[in-house]
């Protein structure tokens, strides 16, 4: 037995002398795996592929119109967007990554088109401002298109208001709505806004960021104002942005004043118009719409420029 266990030691041993001398673990056979064939090389199968985005956008930079410092966009971002899409992407707009559609958060898809909405963001990093009045959003799905109008930096209550191009600042959005406005324009949010609500219904809701109404009777009212305790408990009972419309009976006429003037939306605006926090970072837009302007499902939405080159997309 003994012999026999030489015997074999020295066989493993002469062939391990001939591997190392061919070669060994240098050669490139000890590192190699078997291949997966390809349809073009074993006549058929099947095979894996990582998927693609149905659309690329490019690799080349585009400059951002206005721009005063000559910087460029990237523009190689790619859109991820359903396979049923028709047209594609369309050709890239330089407002392409500065501007942008919410894809997330979104109204798009609502029946009644007082609720239906998408939001669109500039980018906080845009560097300058961004008219949108005279683009376009439109339905790829079905074809149905709105241009964004112009619209009222400050609306004023019972009047027909001005209308000027709708811009955006970088870090600003817009809620671009497809039905009518309440108050017959489109206009930017302020500090006031939320007494709009008392008479007309909003969607999404309007804030409610109105000066407290105990604040403003403290410095408004005017000489007397600690002798009121009468006003003082009305105005104590009343929420931001709510307009009194049923001032206690027996209200000292001085109370009476201070509620018509101050508590509601003309009279906030003719009070904070000039505090530095009285704009707000948000327009609404109304496109005038009677009907839906995006089916409830299977739709792309597109926003073009006013030269109708696609700024984004999404679709649900």
């Amino acid at each position: 037995m003994k012999h026999e266990a030489w015997f074999f030691f020295g066989v493993f041993l002469f062939i391990f002398i001939i591997w190392v001398a061919i070669g060994g673990p240098t050669r490139p056979i000890a590192f190699s795996v078997p291949a997966l064939p390809q349809p073009s090389t074993s006549g058929g199968g099947t095979y894996l592929s990582l998927p693609r985005a149905p659309y690329g956008i490019g690799d080349s930079n585009v400059s951002l119109p206005g721009s005063s410092n000559g910087e460029s966009v990237p523009s190689n971002t790619e859109t991820l967007l359903p396979s049923f899409i028709g047209s594609g992407f369309g050709s890239v707009s330089p407002y392409r990554t500065v501007v942008s559609m919410n894809h997330y958060v979104s109204g798009a898809g609502a029946e009644n088109p007082e609720d239906e909405y998408v939001e669109i963001t500039v980018s906080g990093s845009a560097g300058v401002p961004v008219d949108l009045s005279g683009w376009t959003l439109e339905s790829d799905a079905t074809g149905a298109a709105s241009i964004i109008p112009k619209g009222t930096e400050v609306p004023t209550s019972g009047i027909v208001n001005a209308a000027q191009d709708i811009v955006l600042t970088p870090g600003e959005r817009a809620l671009v709505i497809s039905g009518q406005s309440p108050i017959g324009a489109s206009f930017r949010e302020n500090k006031c806004i939320g007494y709009f609500s008392t008479f007309q219904h909003f969607s999404p809701p309007l804030p409610q960021n109105c000066p407290v109404p105990s604040d403003e009777l403290a410095s408004r009212y005017g000489t007397g104002y600690i002798r009121d305790a009468a006003c003082i408990d009305y105005v104590d009972t009343l929420s931001r942005c709510q307009v009194a419309l049923s001032p206690p009976v027996g209200a000292s006429s001085a109370c009476q004043s201070f509620l018509v003037k101050y508590l509601n939306y003309n009279g906030c605006v003719d009070a904070h118009g000039g505090d530095a926090d009285f704009k707000g970072d948000t327009w609404r837009i109304y496109l005038g719409r009677t009907n839906s302007m995006w089916r409830t499902r299977h739709e792309v939405v597109k926003l073009l420029d006013a030269q109708g080159k696609t700024v984004d997309a999404f679709g649900y």
